[in-house]
């Protein structure tokens, strides 16, 4: 496979480009890249997990990379991490691995007091690489693809699935998200090896623009016995002019699930002036409002919680509910762009150019949360370029 350069305008990075009109000018000049409020005892407040000289991530072959994605892998009680695009070496020098990668870890500290740490990479336990087999910037039997980039991950019934979504353009016109498609890969060997279910959702390029399934965050099977799927357009950019923040909710069976039978999904809905789930309607929005960029929902300790970037208020916001159709708390800012405006923002962690939220699986409880967030080096490639863990968020 060709290696896109890490600086050059057509790499795959260049989809942070967009985000320069939006947060990161707001922020002002002079701010520090990374100014935590301060730190409770015994958590982690925005350390680090990679783009660090001599960090774990480093010792696996990963050098700077964003998103983290946590899984808890059932098979063994250990966790994976999956993240999109990935260089060797810091600050997106060196070589360019990728996208999806997954970095693994023996044993999570829920209590916060000591940061995550990776024991290994997959796919083959040796240096981190790509896991998908497709080719970057290239026809792959679809349409030309920049990269893929993954938006969560979940393992069940000895099965691994990442659902993701193909980027045709990282700059697509005003209006438009610019992806190719979306899919779900599953490994039947804890991550080894990754197939494609043969059913892609079209996006945009292939004349599917703003496809409420392009991306998703697996809640989880719940006690009654149905896996619960929430979805909403995918938006790279994180300014796409049609993106209201919008969220839909959907349940399947697992077997249905495993056997690719996604036509079998219910959909929660308001139809016949109620709202129920059916299959004779379309999902209905459940969340409406800000910009939504990457989002993720979680059962912990038998309670759903959310988070998600909102790029208009520019910070990670968390809800939580009682049940996946049950109605959501208020937005609760907190990971914030700039910390001295709005009033919400005062005191809150800071982390300037910062996106994604994602719950880890292993949370010590519904009211102390661990996220991972990634942080963008800037609109001139200025460093870091890295995820960060943050516990003890209640929701």
């Amino acid at each position: 496979m060709p290696e896109p350069s890490s600086r050059a305008s057509g790499s795959p990075f260049s989809r942070r480009t967009a985000l320069k009109a939006g947060g990161s000018a707001a922020l002002g000049v002079g701010l520090a890249l990374f100014a935590p409020a301060a730190p409770a005892a015994a958590l982690q407040r925005g350390t680090p997990l990679c783009d660090e000289p001599g960090d774990s991530a480093a010792a696996q072959g990963v050098g700077s990379s964003d998103l983290g994605i946590p899984y808890y892998r059932e098979h063994d009680g250990t966790y994976g991490y999956v993240f999109g695009d990935s260089w060797t070496g810091m600050q997106q020098y060196g070589d360019y691995l990728g996208s999806p990668l997954m970095l693994c870890q023996s044993g999570f500290d829920a209590s916060g007091a000591t940061p995550i740490s990776f024991t290994w990479a997959m796919p083959t336990g040796g240096r981190a690489r790509q896991l998908f087999d497709y080719n970057w910037r290239a026809d792959n039997g679809f349409g030309h693809e920049v990269t893929r980039i993954p938006n969560d991950c979940i393992e069940f019934g000895g099965r691994t699935y990442i659902q993701y979504t193909s980027v045709g353009t990282w700059t697509p016109p005003a209006g438009y998200d610019g992806s190719l498609m979306s899919g779900v890969a599953y490994s039947d060997d804890h991550g080894v090896t990754w197939r494609d279910y043969p059913y892609h959702w079209p996006g945009d390029i292939q004349g599917v623009n703003q496809s409420p399934y392009g991306m998703w965050s697996f809640a989880g099977i719940d006690p009654d016995g149905w896996l619960y799927i929430f979805s909403k357009r995918w938006n790279g950019s994180h300014r796409n002019t049609a993106d209201g923040g919008v969220i839909q909710l959907f349940r399947i069976r697992p077997d249905e699930f495993r056997a690719g039978n996604f036509g079998a999904q219910q959909n929660w809905a308001h139809q016949d002036g109620r709202w129920q789930w059916t299959t004779t309607a379309s999902p209905t929005p459940i969340l409406t409002g800000n910009h939504i960029g990457e989002f993720s929902v979680k059962r912990i300790g038998g309670r759903y919680c959310m988070s998600y970037f909102d790029v208009t208020d520019y910070s990670i916001c968390t809800r939580t509910a009682s049940r996946p159709d049950a109605v959501w708390s208020a937005p609760k800012p907190q990971i914030v762009g700039d910390n001295r405006w709005p009033a919400s923002h005062w005191g809150k962690p800071q982390v300037t150019t910062l996106y994604g939220g994602y719950i880890h699986p292993g949370s010590a409880s519904a009211t102390s949360l661990t996220l991972i967030v990634s942080q963008w080096p800037g609109v001139d490639h200025q460093p870091p370029y890295r995820v960060l863990q943050f516990d003890g968020i209640n929701p």
